[in-house]
């Protein structure tokens, strides 16, 4: 494997005392892809449990653009009580946080089952092609490989309020689950660009990522992701999304605040 796939990146990170660089294809315009970068920060607090927990939710903030070189995670435990760890850390560069995040770590507890109501009815996977290669869209795509099945398409003016997409890492990532289903859960595109015939912008600005299957107990290789747009007024939108395994198993649900803006062209 190349040292710019996942797998080697994480594993860079757990056996570096201090910052590294992250080298090849994950960009996403001037800054590193989001889902790599909650990825680090999880897997830095996860490092520092006692025992192995099942990671229960994870909330963060994007505050900077986050470089592909100089990265360092600073994570720290805020409490361990008898059954839930709850934790912090910050993805570094330069003296700059450009990540904080928290999570919180829980053992499994007795309790009542309610299955989710949302329908899994997705068209299959081998019924649409894949993606095809465009070197407009952003490098970090490349690490995917993604088969859309709904609409939300940027800048294609349909004005769609969901997306759809079959999606599987091109890299072998079961050694790192959590990794795994983190870097997967930001890849769809922000609906509120599909609002656009033009060029726009938007990034994340928050994400909020609440765990229904711990990613220890995953078993899938591809991921089926439908996302919804709630809203958008004034340069800011929220979607939300849920994260299915191949078998219809609900694995995660994500709520994104993001901003837009519409790219004023050069005079």
């Amino acid at each position: 494997m190349s040292q710019g796939q996942l797998p080697n990146i994480i594993q860079a990170f757990k056996d570096s005392d201090g910052p590294i660089d992250v080298s090849g294809g994950w960009a996403q315009g001037r800054a590193l892809y989001g889902g790599l970068v909650g990825a680090l920060a999880a897997e830095g607090m996860a490092a520092l449990l006692d025992e192995p927990l099942p990671i229960r939710s994870f909330m963060g903030s994007f505050v900077a653009p986050a470089p592909e070189t100089g990265l360092s995670v600073d994570a720290r435990i805020l409490r361990q009580g008898r059954a839930v760890v709850q934790a912090r850390a910050d993805l570094v560069a330069g003296g700059q946080v450009c990540f904080t995040s928290s999570a919180a770590f829980g053992k499994p507890r007795e309790g009542v089952f309610v299955p989710h109501q949302k329908p899994f009815k997705p068209a299959p996977k081998d019924s649409v092609p894949s993606a095809p290669d465009d070197p407009r869209r952003p490098k970090f795509l490349s690490n995917f490989e993604i088969r859309w099945t709904g609409g939300g398409i940027p800048m294609s003016g349909s004005g769609d309020m969901r997306t759809a997409m079959w999606v599987r890492h091109r890299a072998n990532v079961d050694a790192h689950p959590l990794s795994k289903l983190v870097a997967m859960a930001d890849m769809p595109p922000p609906i509120v660009l599909a609002h656009y015939n033009g060029l726009a912008l938007a990034s994340s600005l928050s994400w909020s990522l609440e765990f229904v299957t711990p990613p220890e107990d995953m078993n899938t290789e591809w991921f089926y992701l439908e996302f919804e747009l709630e809203a958008a007024a004034n340069g800011y939108s929220v979607q939300t999304g849920n994260i299915w395994g191949e078998d219809g198993t609900l694995l995660a649900v994500s709520r994104q605040c993001m901003v837009y803006f519409e790219q004023t062209p050069k005079t």
